[in-house]
């Protein structure tokens, strides 16, 4: 499942809540946005992907002729605390486990006349540590008094606690090696729903690495690239 099914999905579930709880329902949670703090906790699935960045002089005579990142999927899960900070706005800390894998792919010329396709596959567990600003609209009118939309923005660090960075590579096996630390900023949109007896998240993340994660070694996989930056985006539901 790509990002563009996960933002389609995102959608049909926002307007099916619209369509089953906004229908002549009384308002839920009434005094729920005065408490200074909210807890929960979140599921979610995640894509996880990298920007390549070249070197300034490419080697074209080199074996490896394109170098080609390829997102996958994988999930999180997370706890909440959320402080409100005025009527509109809220600050966030969910720290998460994100599990997930993120590869590349190259076509090196193994011959003058063939070329073949290999991946380089790199698993990662991170332990995610962000904050972010939450602005929230007002509850929608009338049949829609238990939705609200909202946007949240800010930064993320992460460590990644399955990195392979001191492993050492075989001659049959070549590690791609990235560093364990990275930081990132955040955006997202979503939807609270209120219900009967807690409010039901659905929320739509991106994140950009400001950092190089790539251990450069002169290697037939790195020779031709500068620096790696993460790439993610994820799908979060969040129980409050």
């Amino acid at each position: 499942m790509n990002i563009k099914k996960l933002i389609i999905l995102l959608f049909i579930a926002s307007i099916s809540f619209t369509k089953l709880y906004g229908q002549y329902m009384p308002k839920n949670l009434p005094n729920y946005d005065f408490k200074d703090w909210h807890f929960g906790f979140t599921l979610g699935i995640n894509t996880m992907n990298f920007n390549v960045y070249p070197v300034d002089k490419v080697d074209y005579d080199s074996t490896v002729l394109i170098i080609q990142p390829k997102l996958s999927q994988g999930f999180n899960i997370g706890i909440v605390a959320n402080k409100r900070l005025g009527t509109y706005w809220d600050l966030r800390f969910v720290p998460t486990l994100s599990f997930g894998q993120r590869n590349i792919e190259y076509i090196i010329r193994t011959s003058p006349t063939e070329e073949e396709l290999f991946k380089k596959s790199v698993e990662s567990t991170f332990l995610d540590i962000p904050f972010s600003v939450k602005y929230k609209s007002k509850r929608f009118d009338k049949n829609l008094n238990n939705i609200r939309t909202y946007v949240l923005g800010g930064v993320r660090y992460s460590i990644d606690l399955a990195s392979q960075k001191k492993k050492k590579g075989s001659s049959d096996e070549i590690v791609l090696k990235l560093n364990p630390h990275d930081f990132m900023l955040t955006a997202g949109v979503g939807f609270d729903f209120y219900l009967a007896y807690f409010k039901f998240g659905v929320e739509l993340q991106f994140a950009y690495g400001l950092i190089n994660v790539l251990d450069k070694e002169e290697t037939i996989y790195t020779t031709n690239m500068e620096k790696l930056s993460s790439r993610m985006a994820w799908i979060t539901f969040t129980f409050e």
